[in-house]
């Protein structure tokens, strides 16, 4: 079996489940944890090839074994041998797939992938998953949901278990009293905003963010990370979403959402903005500057 995939809270969940449904059955004697990048050639063939000790099976997971060059040279013939009395797991986050070794794990094993999940997929999976926990969840909820807590799956699922106590059949309302909007989800609405021309709710959404002691600093570094994203999707020519995701390592979901503000601006008009921001960065450094004023007129300059 192989996992591998950019999205760790699915894969981590998975691999839980497995791993614990084989030790309420074979006891933790049965179980054997690897790392390629740190564990000998030797030492990782005398895992796969040994017998199970004092119990009718073992499982044996190995994370990273691409980085092991001599297991990657003989990863055929070791799968080929491996007895039937081990189940092994390879844990494989980041496979090059031009790799022959990416496809011969893909051909001779249970190879599931995880990927992260765009807005929809994150919405999906919060209904899904409060239906699995005895509640329930509209698909609209869930969407403003991933709005609100930002696409990190492992907050969403805490976010997710709070709601849950306060009332099993979640609601917007149920989701504006308890969860907090996250700093860079407001972000993105104060730039969305302030590209709408909207300067009047650029601004309150500013003061909301500094009301909630997010530092200017902060807001800059939000602010400089979602240039970055705008930046990427601009200079992707006719990459698809995903790709882009993919080469950049941020969420779909992102891309997709920035990719609506990309379509308002220039990349000079980009350019600049990165500049502008910069400047604003460096001068705070350096010298007594109003941070909230410039801050501000950066958001102005925008929506004029």
């Amino acid at each position: 079996m192989t996992f591998t995939g950019d999205n760790s809270f699915m894969l981590r969940a998975e691999l839980d489940t497995l791993v614990q449904r084989f030790l309420d059955e074979h006891g933790d004697m049965a179980l054997e944890r690897l790392d390629g990048e740190e564990t000998t050639y030797e030492r990782l063939q005398e895992a796969l090839q040994s017998l199970p000790f004092l119990a009718s099976k073992k499982m044996v997971i190995l994370r990273a074994g691409s980085a092991n060059k001599q297991f990657v040279e003989r990863a055929e013939s070791l799968l080929k041998e491996l007895p039937e009395s081990t189940d092994l797991i390879l844990l494989e986050p980041k496979l090059d797939k031009r790799s022959s070794y990416y496809k011969l794990v893909k051909k001779v094993t249970d190879f599931k992938e995880f990927p992260e999940l765009d807005r929809a997929g994150l919405a999906r999976w919060l209904m899904s998953a409060a239906k699995s926990q005895g509640g329930s969840i509209g698909q609209n909820d869930a969407l403003y949901l991933v709005e609100r807590a930002g696409t990190n799956q492992q907050l969403l699922s805490h976010e997710l278990e709070k709601l849950l106590l306060y009332d099993q059949n979640i609601t917007k309302r149920s989701i504006d009293l308890l969860i907090d909007p996250t700093p860079q989800s407001t972000v993105f609405e104060l730039l969305e905003a302030a590209f709408a021309g909207n300067a009047k709710r650029a601004m309150e959404l500013y003061e909301e963010q500094r009301a909630l002691k997010v530092e200017p600093q902060q807001i800059i570094a939000m602010l400089a990370w979602q240039l970055h994203i705008l930046a990427l999707i601009k200079t992707a020519g006719d990459r698809t979403p995903d790709l882009i995701a993919r080469e950049g390592r941020v969420n779909p979901f992102v891309v997709r959402k920035s990719a609506v503000i990309a379509r308002k601006m220039s990349l000079n008009q980009l350019k600049q903005l990165i500049y502008d921001l910069m400047t604003i960065d460096r001068r705070l450094k350096r010298e007594a500057l109003d941070a909230d004023e410039a801050l501000q007129d950066f958001l102005l300059v925008i929506a004029k």
